[in-house]
């Protein structure tokens, strides 16, 4: 079924859609639309209002999001394998008990968005904003982690074995338990990681300007 600029806001399409079909939403207003355990497996939503749409359970297993969004999106406990959101507003969304296997995020505005308790091998993220989100238990093992801002992000409990860092920012981020080991931040700005933070980063390889401004912030003067 294909929904051109409707405006479907504050309507239950979750009966409404057959399982069979591949659904396309373009230029919808869908704030606060009930998906609810929705079949959508291969749907497209394009440049969407998505104010606290409602996309708890759905089945979004390869779906492709592209511009658009909103604030408060709750993906909780959907289906979100190979799924693809590329320049979304994702901003406080909620992805708790989601499956994200295999998930690319792409130029996405994601602050404040909560990814803890998420489910599945990994998801992929770059060029996006993600300052005061929460990845908390989040895997990005071996994953290259290209232009995405942490700031102030609670990074507790992540695994970034073997991940690179390139142009990303963790300022602020909160690294208890974080695992860091083998991977490359030499294309991240750490800020000024206090003592716990370092040891944190054990395992790391990081450049020699950031291992100087580390020391220096110590009182320690490399030569």
């Amino acid at each position: 079924m294909n929904f051109d600029g409707e405006g479907l806001a504050h309507k239950s399409l979750a009966d409404r859609l057959p399982p069979d079909e591949t659904h396309v939403f373009r230029d919808c207003d869908l704030t606060e639309t009930d998906f609810w355990g929705a079949p959508l497996a291969g749907a497209r939503f394009e440049s969407c209002v998505m104010e606290q749409t409602d996309f708890r359970k759905a089945d979004l297993d390869g779906a492709v999001f592209t511009g658009g969004g909103g604030m408060r999106i709750r993906f909780s406990d959907a289906d979100l394998v190979d799924a693809v959101f590329t320049d979304v507003d994702l901003s406080s969304a909620v992805f708790g008990g989601a499956l994200l296997t295999d998930v690319s995020f792409s130029g996405c505005r994601m602050i404040g968005a909560s990814l803890t308790g998420s489910r599945g091998t990994g998801f992929k993220v770059s060029r996006s904003n993600l300052t005061m989100a929460n990845l908390g238990g989040c895997s990005l093992r071996g994953e290259l982690i290209e232009g995405v801002r942490f700031d102030d992000a609670d990074l507790s409990g992540c695994d970034f074995t073997g991940a690179t860092f390139s142009d990303c920012r963790l300022r602020g981020a909160k690294l208890i338990k974080t695992v860091f080991a083998k991977a490359d931040l030499r294309g991240a700005d750490l800020g000024e990681p206090d003592d716990n933070k370092l040891r944190t980063l054990a395992g790391a390889v990081i450049n020699q300007a950031q291992a100087t401004a580390i020391l220096a912030a110590r009182g320690i003067t490399v030569v």
